[in-house]
């Protein structure tokens, strides 16, 4: 009993009571407490200083974070990549063996293997080799001095280049390699629904990519960052989980939300064989700074006494069917340098198909290269021979100069 009296007679002494509450000299004891408390000249601004310090030092341990585990193992394993041919089919007839057909995928791929081995009417044509990209980068001329060096090492002294979507566009710039730098023959450029410039990429598509050249222009690391590629694939495929109640208002559906980051993380984060940022930075540029018919003008120009090589577009039947390319406006543009009466231009119109999707929709697209693209080349090829040889037989029957 004592001690509790003893108690109440210490907290009746209080100079304040526990009831006896300021907020008042709450404020002051944190004020006489603080961080350069006593600093007399410009202690605000002192003091706000030190704040940004502070500040900057855990921005400094997040990049550092950042660049040491997202980054740098990218950059390093990005520095180890080259281009590369993959041989997928040997030609269906031996007399084609010495003709290569390459094929060259678009934006946001890497390796074109599984395309072409969804396309075996190729081999009707020439042996199918695949050109796997240099996943830090596309430079044309590299590619186009591997596929002249592999085919001259096996004996191949005849290309046709197919290239599906941008990769068209990738087809024709090694396509001018080839014909201004080697003795190889191009006979053909296939294009699967190619843009020829960047008008001719729907707007919907072409603001996607350069909304993605701008994170490249001012974030570092952006070109190797898998975590950026993570936030942009992802707000690119909104439309799966941000849906629109009654009022119109924007709603978040949870479920198909990580749905959707699962999907990415699983196809492009750690798919080995997803294209890298840079590569499509990369790739998006060749769209932009797209010279597609300079390219076909040099081929031109280039070419000599060789015959010009066939061109071939293959589209959907219905230009509103690609949602990606306006394939009319392309097609357009093609005839207008390669068609004509005696032009070398062929186009090929496909149902049932989209963008550039022969995986998607293979029966369609080996029936045409089956009943249209391959027939084609081949008739080229025997219209060439019946020239060459009423030229030899003219020049023979002439009398000496």
């Amino acid at each position: 009993m004592a001690t509790l009296e003893g108690m109440a007679r210490d907290l009746g002494s209080s100079h304040h009571p526990v009831t006896d509450w300021s907020d008042e000299r709450r404020k002051e004891a944190l004020r006489s407490t603080r961080l350069g408390h006593n600093w007399i000249h410009f202690g605000g601004l002192r003091r706000s200083l030190v704040r940004i310090g502070f500040a900057l030092v855990a921005v400094m341990i997040l990049c550092s974070q950042y660049w040491a585990h997202d980054v740098g193992p990218e950059r390093e394993r990005l520095a180890t990549t080259q281009p590369q041919i993959h041989h997928i089919y040997d030609a269906t007839d031996p007399a084609n063996r010495d003709t290569a057909v390459v094929d060259l995928v678009g934006l946001g791929n890497l390796n074109a293997s599984r395309t072409a081995r969804s396309l075996p009417a190729l081999s009707g044509i020439g042996q199918v080799w695949a050109v796997q990209y240099d996943n830090d980068g596309i430079d044309t001329a590299v590619i186009s001095r591997i596929i002249t060096t592999y085919a001259q090492s096996l004996g191949i002294d005849q290309i046709v280049l197919i290239g599906h979507s941008m990769g068209g566009i990738i087809a024709l710039e090694v396509a001018t390699h080839i014909v201004e730098n080697t003795d190889v023959r191009l006979r053909a450029v296939i294009l699967d629904c190619t843009p020829m410039n960047l008008h001719a990429v729907r707007a919907h598509s072409r603001s996607a990519g350069e909304d993605l050249l701008r994170w490249m222009g001012w974030l570092p690391g952006a070109r190797e960052s898998r975590g950026l590629r993570l936030f942009v694939e992802t707000a690119a495929r909104k439309n799966r989980f941000v849906l629109t109640d009654d009022e119109a208002h924007p709603v978040l559906d949870p479920g198909a939300f990580v749905t959707t980051v699962r999907g990415v993380l699983r196809q492009k984060i750690f798919n080995p064989n997803s294209a890298s940022n840079g590569l499509i930075q990369s790739q998006f540029r060749t769209i932009v700074a797209s010279g597609a018919t300079d390219d076909l003008a040099a081929i031109d120009d280039a070419a000599d006494d060789r015959p010009f090589p066939a061109i071939v577009f293959m589209r959907p039947d219905f230009g509103t069917d690609d949602p990606v390319v306006d394939v009319d406006y392309s097609q357009e543009l093609l005839f207008e340098e390669t068609g004509g009466p005696k032009g070398r231009l062929f186009v090929v119109r496909m149902t049932s198909t989209g963008h550039a999707n022969p995986m998607q929709q293979p029966e369609a697209y080996n029936a045409a290269i089956h009943n249209e693209v391959a027939p084609y080349l081949q008739q080229l090829e025997i219209e060439e021979s019946g020239t060459a040889a009423a030229g030899a037989a003219i020049q023979a029957s002439a009398p000496p100069g």
